[in-house]
């Protein structure tokens, strides 16, 4: 049996070729195994939206916020799925909870480490600083003169 992290990428693959059906129906396997795979919980989620299905999309990101309740994310899935869905006030509730989700994101904070523990977090690249470039100013043309360039 393929691994989690394989089932899900197959679900994903699914779903970047339009087959939100099969995406779905893989994304649901993998959540009986491990009812708290919170990336398998949100992409149901906009499967079940890209299929058209506001109600059930809305019922799936609730899980995922119940996973992860201050995700980014989750809430901007919620406030889609509720536009769609012809709620304009709960739309706009979590559009504002993703909004304050990421103003709490400490963006300068480094990323984890990976769950393998083998990467190095992305960083910065040392460049060397561009050279100072001194502007000086063009001779205006006196009046009355032909000549652009005196």
């Amino acid at each position: 049996m393929a691994s989690l992290q394989d089932q899900y990428d197959d679900a994903m693959f699914d779903f970047s070729m339009g087959d939100f059906s099969a995406c779905v129906e893989k994304l649901e396997a993998i959540l009986v195994e491990d009812a708290r795979d919170f990336d398998a919980q949100l992409s149901l989620g906009m499967a079940y939206c890209r299929l058209g299905d506001f109600d059930r999309a809305i019922a799936e990101g609730h899980k995922a916020e119940q996973l992860n309740p201050q995700d980014q994310l989750v809430h901007t899935n919620l406030s889609v799925f509720y536009m769609k869905a012809g709620d304009k006030a709960k739309a706009e509730h979590h559009g504002l909870k993703a909004r304050v989700a990421g103003w709490k994101g400490d963006m300068s904070a480094p990323p984890a480490a990976s769950p393998g523990g083998d990467e190095a977090p992305l960083q910065m690249a040392d460049a060397p600083k561009p050279e100072a470039v001194r502007l000086t100013a063009r001779k205006q043309p006196e009046a009355g003169s032909d000549d652009p360039e005196s």
